[in-house]
């Protein structure tokens, strides 16, 4: 007997929501259009995002137009590119509703590079403790090294249930803490700030959106606040003149594309003249002697920026969040959010034959409180995961780009995959040289997960065609196709 056929891949309800954001789809089939060349489909946002011509033909015409030299010196070209650099300081601060007489721009590599500036230059010490979410990009985990280096107690605060969410109590918790004192001790101004708390806004891995809230939460308690805002703020508002963290990290590729190699560092003033760097650089400092060993510090935001700035880069800035803010991020947020939705609502309905899930969702399985990054493995009918490494490789065929793995976020991967601090314990790793000995030795089913993510230029049609190719790829296959799987290089 034939298996009854099944019905075509669901098609997408185009509602009155979703024709608002109409805008995109006009900018895909122009300023975007070398998306669809060779019937590729982008779905790695979360990695990176897109450029559109606008903005490659803007940095071309640029410096044809005019010459531009180290901002260091003084001459005519010189002040051109400092020009330059200040008018995109003071784009940034208009984009996210900063008040410059608050916040500072210090321009960096990238989100990881503003990181590194305040672990580095962080005061801790005994009884000024790092707390962190789970949850956190490992440019932000890397920060708890320089703690321990000076002492400072490290504290992870979990996520709780099948959400992968933290929950309030147990940040609550956290702050509240007191290593050497009790449980609860009253902050003191007086004592200087009583740690550093570091959350992302959005998980890089299960999309989960942390409340903005614990911002506040926090400094109530005395902490300085570091918000990883790389993978929120490229579909998402963040007014700084309603949420004050001290320090905001970011990426501009992560937000439109273009350049690559330049990040920010958004920074309290106040929060800044309490960091101390441990070394200077060229650009950083107002005066050095050799002979007398000693330097005097820049005392504003250029203190914190190395050598040269990458000047020829940085203006391309002030027009991506120009290009951004006039589509709209908010439309932007309609568009992904009504995506991801009911990309979630239609894997999670696919069932095998015998009435098992298709698909295993690390974090929300809705579109509430959630950006526009889903984590999954797919399954096989007996319920066994399918490596991610042949969903990479079958979907790359397929002109997919997406991403596998566990996306530099261990703890979303430790929660997503039941990894106990005990199991850790108990596992015998001192001898474990790659990534695929530490999974078995730990007796784990899979080395990662499979993410796709929307963003700026994504539409209906890219969520549906990965739709029809997880249904015709995966749903009933018995088994993995005999295809020789690269051993996984990192995590």
């Amino acid at each position: 007997m034939t298996a009854e056929p099944r019905a075509p891949a669901a098609r997408f309800p185009v509602t009155a929501a979703y024709a608002s954001t109409a805008r995109i789809d006009e900018l895909r089939a122009t300023e975007y259009r070398h998306l669809d060349r060779d019937g590729r489909v982008y779905l790695d946002y979360t990695g990176a995002g897109v450029a559109a011509q606008a903005q490659v033909m803007a940095h071309h015409d640029r410096l044809l137009a005019g010459l531009y030299s180290n901002p260091h010196s003084e001459n005519p070209t010189s002040e051109a590119s400092g020009g330059l650099v200040e008018s995109a300081r003071q784009a940034v601060l208009d984009f996210f509703r900063a008040d410059p007489s608050e916040y500072a721009v210090i321009f960096t590599p990238n989100a990881t590079g503003a990181c590194r500036l305040v672990g580095e230059a962080y005061g801790f010490g005994p009884g000024r403790p790092l707390v962190l979410t789970w949850d956190n990009h490992n440019s932000v985990n890397g920060i708890r090294e320089y703690a321990r280096a000076a002492r400072s107690p490290v504290r992870y605060v979990p996520p709780a249930g099948p959400d992968l969410r933290v929950a309030v109590a147990d940040v609550l918790a956290a702050l509240a803490a007191r290593d050497g004192g009790p449980v609860g001790r009253p902050w003191s101004p007086e004592s200087g700030p009583a740690g550093l708390f570091a959350y992302p806004a959005q998980s890089n891995f299960t999309g989960v959106q942390h409340p903005l809230g614990w911002v506040d939460l926090a400094q109530q308690h005395g902490y300085d606040v570091l918000l990883d805002a790389a993978a929120f703020a490229p579909t998402n508002r963040l007014d700084l003149s309603v949420v004050r963290p001290d320090f905001v990290c970011l990426s501009w590729y992560k937000l439109f594309g273009y350049p690559t190699g330049v990040g920010a560092l958004l920074a309290r003033r106040a929060a800044l003249t309490r960091l101390r760097r441990p070394w200077f650089a060229g650009g950083t400092i107002r005066a050095v002697s050799v002979q007398g060993d000693w330097h005097q510090p820049m005392g504003d935001e250029t203190g914190f920026e190395d050598g040269t700035l990458n000047f020829l880069s940085i203006p391309d800035v002030e027009f991506g969040l120009r290009w951004l803010d006039s589509i709209g991020v908010d439309l932007v947020h309609t568009r992904v959010s009504l995506l991801t939705g009911w990309l979630l609502e239609r894997l999670t309905a696919l069932r095998h034959r015998n009435g098992q899930p298709l698909v295993r969702v690390y974090g929300p399985s809705t579109g509430d409180a959630r950006g526009g990054t889903v984590a999954f493995n797919f399954r096989y009918p007996d319920g066994t995961l399918v490596d991610e490494r042949l969903v990479a490789f079958e979907s790359s065929a397929a002109g997919f780009a997406l991403r596998t793995g566990c996306f530099c976020n261990p703890g979303s991967a430790e929660a997503a995959f039941g990894i106990s601090r005990g199991l850790l314990r108990r596992t015998n790793l001192a001898h474990v040289e790659t990534i695929d000995q530490h999974l078995v030795a730990l007796g784990l089913p899979t080395g990662g997960a499979v993410r796709v993510s929307f963003g700026l230029a994504s539409t209906v049609t890219d969520a549906e065609r990965f739709l029809a190719f997880s249904e015709s790829t995966y749903l009933d296959r018995d088994g993995p196709a005999d295809v020789r799987l690269a051993p996984r290089i990192r995590c």
